[in-house]
């Protein structure tokens, strides 16, 4: 599936990803691919992404932490998130 994440300041991440766990306003929640469609407000915590390759552009790798080679996190206070069509796209404050 692919992720995008964009913040107020510029687009922080898109690629190709096998999962995505975020932090909802109830509990943490994971999404893989084919999931179905879905509209969620997020709150305060880590996105965590996993996928077999990374690349971030230089001005926004700072705010990705390395957990291992297929896994990343990106800390957020608040955010929405939109899953359709096998793309899932995070607007995150």
């Amino acid at each position: 599936m692919i992720l995008e994440i964009v913040s107020p300041e510029a687009k922080l991440f898109s690629a190709e990803v096998t999962s995505v766990t975020l932090p909802g306003v109830d509990g943490s929640f994971q999404i893989l691919n084919n999931h179905a469609p879905i509209v969620s407000i997020l709150g305060k915590g880590v996105v965590k992404i996993t996928a077999s390759t990374f690349a971030f552009a230089k001005e926004v790798a700072s705010k990705f932490t390395k957990i291992d080679d297929q896994n990343y996190t990106l800390a957020i206070n608040s955010g929405t998130i939109e899953m359709k069509d096998n793309k899932v796209i995070i607007l995150a404050d």
